[in-house]
């Protein structure tokens, strides 16, 4: 049988949702805690990646299990076998084909930026002193909209068969001490999304005018955006996926 297990986890200490050999990836220590619980190895697919200290409100990943599962038992022990940073939210039984990553049809991040000093600010947000132009990087972030190449704001050797993405939402949300920038889209590059908020960065610094952002994105070049933003003020928000694939056999 095969599940989806929605977590959340603090992405500080680990190098990224990746299993790692040579570091803690929080795949490797999710993976332990099921295995210890389930009394058998059992490897998880996630989503998707998130590079080293960038932060999940949800992540999905697939298991199986040979036998049918209590969603309240399995994470209440979940969470007591995992760290504190690494919190168990859901389990749902899927249909025996259902892919945690290739079934997702829409993605959402939340770029967070603080804007006064603030001791949380260090690791869960990334602190801008300088003023910032909002009305100007909205109006960049919307020539992101739609289905286009976003190869100029792919990291390099970025390993995939395509740079097309649909991008459905690019709004900023300005909430006085932080600043948030929500995106939303069928797929995203690696990297893309810290790369759109740098570049929309140099926007509201009045280095690039708003309609630049149409020329950045048609010479397909990384080198013609801004540098990416630090992963400190990245979250995955949500994933979402069609309603067959909670229609379990």
């Amino acid at each position: 049988m095969r599940y989806f297990l929605t977590l959340s986890y603090k992405g500080t200490a680990y190098a990224g949702w990746q299993r790692q050999i040579n570091a803690v990836g929080i795949q490797n220590v999710v993976e332990k805690a099921l295995s210890t619980y389930l009394q058998a190895e059992t490897p998880i697919m996630g989503s998707g990646r998130t590079d080293t200290g960038v932060h999940a409100m949800e992540q999905v990943a697939h298991f199986e299990s040979q036998e049918a599962l209590d969603a309240d038992r399995l994470l209440h022990a979940l969470n007591a076998l995992l760290p504190r940073d690494i919190v168990a939210l859901n389990l749902r039984k899927v249909h025996p084909m259902a892919h945690a990553r290739f079934d997702a049809v829409r993605r959402a991040y939340v770029y967070k930026i603080g804007r006064v000093p603030s001791p949380f600010y260090p690791k869960m947000a990334y602190f801008f002193y300088q003023p910032l132009d909002v009305e100007a990087m909205q109006e960049a972030a919307n020539y992101f909209l739609g289905k286009q190449d976003f190869e100029s704001l792919s990291k390099r050797a970025a390993k995939v068969n395509h740079y097309l993405c649909e991008v459905f939402e690019a709004k900023w949300i300005d909430k006085g001490d932080i600043l948030e920038f929500h995106v939303s889209a069928n797929r995203f590059l690696h990297g893309m999304v810290r790369a759109m908020v740098g570049t929309l960065l140099e926007v509201g610094l009045h280095k690039i005018e708003p309609s630049a952002m149409k020329d950045v994105l048609a010479f397909k070049d990384r080198t013609k955006a801004g540098r990416a933003a630090p992963p400190q003020g990245l979250y995955l928000k949500e994933v979402l996926y069609p309603p067959a694939v909670y229609q379990a056999n």
